[in-house]
């Protein structure tokens, strides 16, 4: 029997198995999707084989990154037929061909700056594209500042702090542009998105979800936004129903349209989540959600051994 989640415009059925992986391969931890202009779909993950394709029916294609990334964090498709890939292990930000070959690449590999120096990066985190091609990096786990590229990997500028006034980050966990040039800002232990100018002005924020953990925003004018989720970990609210872990789509105003999560939703169950780490949709409107089910599961449910395999990418088809 399909499992169906989510309401109105944004229904969708769970996709069982998916992703056919070779023979003794495994994900472990998914860290973020991304989704190319010919449907080819890049999990990116902390298993052996960092970087793993496959077409939109799920048959396994190709890897790459096995000699090159240290602890998967979060992809961004760029325009131009490339991928950024953040490595918050590496504290590195390389932006690459679709085949895999470094084109460039920011940051020091293993040398993280300075705890909450503002300085980048110190776990970096994810990254996004402006209309003009420059880049921008969230930092990240041990920073809390956005920093600003040019398309040659040239610092433009930073802003950002610790706290939970506006314009201030509590981890800025994933980063995203719209085609107006304003940049969104998953500030995930503030329990908000925060929206800036290009130049870092604060706009608004969003305060209506529970630790935004992933962004994805898809081309156009005023475009929606998928936001993962994820639940809470404390023993006092731990279960509790309304708070994640689930999929969150709102408009650019950040009205909410619709929710994906089966009650409880923290699970493993088809249309379950554990911890909705990356988004990416293809050009059929389809959904894919790539979660950090490994680091999550003891959070959740302590004391209970971690399901071998465990599910770590679901597919969701638009109805």
């Amino acid at each position: 029997m399909s499992v169906i989640v989510g309401s109105g415009a944004y229904t969708y059925r769970v996709v069982e198995g998916w992703e056919k992986l070779p023979p003794g391969w495994e994900f472990g931890d998914v860290a973020a999707v991304g989704v190319d202009r010919q449907d080819r779909v890049y999990v990116f993950n902390r298993g052996a084989h960092p970087m793993c394709v496959f077409d939109r029916d799920g048959e396994f294609l190709t890897s790459w990154g096995e000699d090159i990334f240290h602890h998967a964090h979060g992809i961004h498709m760029g325009p131009d037929d490339t991928i950024c890939c953040t490595d918050d292990g590496d504290h590195t930000v390389r932006k690459c061909t679709l085949a895999g070959k470094v084109l460039l690449e920011i940051g020091i590999p293993g040398r993280p700056s300075a705890f909450m120096s503002g300085l980048p990066f110190s776990r970096c985190t994810h990254t996004a594209s402006s209309p003009k091609g420059e880049i921008y990096v969230s930092d990240g786990y041990s920073n809390a500042r956005v920093h600003k590229y040019d398309p040659a990997g040239r610092m433009l500028l930073s802003w950002g702090e610790p706290g939970c006034e506006p314009g201030q980050f509590n981890l800025p966990h994933n980063i995203c542009c719209d085609e107006d040039g304003w940049v969104y800002v998953a500030d995930r232990e503030n329990h908000r998105v925060q929206v800036f100018d290009g130049d870092g002005k604060y706009q608004t924020q969003w305060h209506n979800l529970h630790r935004p953990s992933g962004l994805y925003m898809p081309a156009g004018k005023c475009p929606i936004c998928y936001i993962g989720e994820i639940g809470p970990y404390l023993g006092f609210n731990r279960g509790a129903p309304n708070l994640g872990p689930r999929i969150t789509i709102v408009d650019n105003k950040g009205k909410v349209l619709s929710r994906l999560g089966k009650e409880p939703t923290a699970g493993i169950k088809p249309g379950q989540f554990l911890s909705p780490h990356g988004i990416a949709v293809d050009s059929h409107g389809d959904l894919y959600v790539g979660e950090v089910a490994v680091t999550a599961w003891p959070s959740l449910f302590p004391g209970e051994p971690v399901p071998k395999p465990i599910r770590s990418l679901q597919k969701f088809i638009k109805l």
